[in-house]
């Protein structure tokens, strides 16, 4: 698998994470190229400070401007 497309553009952007319901910080996005389609990734980390991927489907950025 190798990372196609890897942007830091979003690195800090606030999301909430649709899958667990919880909030993450995104630090890059990248394109995951499998065999008959590519699926846009955002890797993200955790409250907890654990790293995972995410399709960006699955997250949301967070409006930190009340």
């Amino acid at each position: 698998m190798a990372l196609k497309n890897k942007n830091d553009m979003l690195f800090g952007t606030k999301i909430y994470n649709n899958k667990t319901n919880e909030i993450g910080l995104l630090i890059y996005t990248w394109t995951n190229s499998f065999a008959d389609r590519d699926i846009e990734y955002a890797t993200c980390v955790d409250k907890n400070g654990k790293r995972y991927n995410i399709e960006m489907d699955e997250i949301t950025p967070v409006d930190t401007m009340e």
